[in-house]
């Protein structure tokens, strides 16, 4: 069973869940979904255990930030025309027409969303993302098709592979090495695609965020940190 605390360090607040094991020593591990998870031995004390999480919580604050950063900002939309709304990394405004058939199209810096003239917003909305879905699929999905083969290479193989919208990370590398990618990436930059899906799969050979995982990450992709910083920049 986990229990969950907190620990004050500096003018940051830690919160961790405590699982006890019957186990030698202790592990620290921070999680994508911003989770601090301690395993320590039967007999260990909360002041043992927090002494190490000082010791190791400079550590752990880079990590959540790190995590933090690869997290979704979803800015509020409206839905009306004239707003803009990204594809691809580009800034494209919004046009809605009466039609019979509801479509989506890109066309001289617009995304012409046409609907049926008794649709109300919800509707429309329910057009525009349906597209997103579809298109999201096919891209993201031929991106990672492409540099899978590179992953092959090297004896990474995913054992699974998923589109679909998350609220809060832009990918994922399940235990089960089943790769979920963030329908939202596709706003983005082709290239800050990559580094996601660079990123995850990366994980199955290192599940955290070692100096050997970094090390394959700039394998893969030698300018990552650009392009993490692009997706951060353009999708906040």
């Amino acid at each position: 069973m986990q229990k969950a605390f907190r620990m004050k360090y500096g003018n940051s607040v830690i919160q961790y869940c405590v699982s006890l094991q019957d186990r030698k020593s202790l592990s620290i591990s921070v999680h994508p979904n911003m989770i601090v998870e301690i395993k320590a031995p039967l007999k260990a004390t909360r002041k043992q255990i927090e002494k190490r999480l000082q010791k190791r919580a400079p550590w752990i604050l880079k990590q959540l930030n790190y995590f933090e950063g690869l997290q979704p900002l979803t800015p509020s939309r409206k839905y009306i025309n004239g707003e803009t709304h990204l594809y691809l990394g580009k800034q494209l405004k919004l046009k809605i027409r009466k039609s019979i058939q509801p479509n989506v199209k890109i066309q001289n810096g617009y995304i012409i969303v046409n609907t049926n003239p008794q649709h109300n917003q919800q509707q429309i909305i329910h057009v525009i993302e349906e597209w997103y879905n579809i298109r999201a699929k096919l891209i993201i999905g031929k991106i990672y098709g492409e540099m899978i083969k590179e992953f092959h290479s090297k004896k990474l193989i995913p054992r699974a592979f998923q589109i679909r919208k998350m609220k809060k990370r832009w990918g994922s590398c399940t235990p089960g090495k089943k790769i979920i990618l963030n329908s939202e990436l596709i706003k983005a930059p082709k290239n800050c695609i990559k580094y996601v899906i660079i990123h995850e799969l990366c994980h199955l050979k290192y599940p955290n965020h070692s100096n050997k995982f970094y090390q394959l990450q700039s394998y893969f992709l030698p300018n990552w940190e650009f392009w993490k910083n692009k997706l951060e920049l353009i999708m906040s």
